[in-house]
């Protein structure tokens, strides 16, 4: 969707201001759109009738330089896939999450500690994203919805740390990680609830 709205946005243009304007987002961190991957998607949305090419420059040695638009098939895909990142709400897979779900195989005082370093990495992070949002880049020279994605960013890692230093107690205070009587029943066998030093 991030490709063939932004050509949408721009066209006609060239994969190359595709790529550079991705990057000027850093669409790579958030969005999951690899650089390398860019021209290959281009291809692939022409190959599949949601793009057309406009024209193919060559300039000097240089490699040839194809402009795209899109196409009426394009446009409507466009806008189904909108819609449905809007008016839907979509879990991102998270490593994190699959490395939690077995916080009984970490000894306690490391699982503490690691979550402990997460809040002070999201903390790093909510500053830097406080000073984009104070700065004359974002307030000045970005259109206002950028700065309300950070915004979002921000609620999002603010919650996380201060869910982090939560659990971190919770842990350290020996809270158990099964309910009474459950550490015996059937299943439960591989989930300690002791330090593994």
């Amino acid at each position: 969707m991030m490709i063939l709205g932004l050509v949408r946005w721009m066209q006609p243009v060239h994969g190359y201001d595709v790529r550079r304007e991705l990057l000027s987002w850093s669409a790579d961190k958030w969005a999951n759109v690899q650089p390398g991957s860019i021209y290959h998607a281009l291809r692939k949305l022409t190959d599949e009738g949601l793009l057309r090419t406009v024209s193919v420059e060559q300039v000097g040695a240089r490699p040839a330089r194809t402009t795209y638009e899109v196409t009426p098939k394009g446009e409507d895909e466009f806008e189904t896939l909108l819609r449905a990142q809007w008016w839907q709400v979509h879990e991102s897979p998270d490593p994190f999450a699959v490395a939690f779900s077995f916080l009984p195989a970490m000894p306690r005082d490391e699982a503490a500690a690691a979550l402990r370093n997460r809040a002070n990495l999201l903390r790093a992070g909510v500053e830097s994203m406080r000073a984009s949002l104070d700065s004359d880049w974002v307030r000045n020279r970005k259109p206002v919805h950028v700065g309300w994605m950070f915004e979002l960013w921000l609620a999002r890692a603010e919650a996380e740390t201060a869910w982090c230093e939560r659990i971190a107690e919770r842990i350290e205070s020996g809270v158990s990680y099964l309910p009474a009587g459950m550490e015996r029943a059937e299943g439960w066998s591989g989930w300690t609830d002791t330090d593994t030093k």
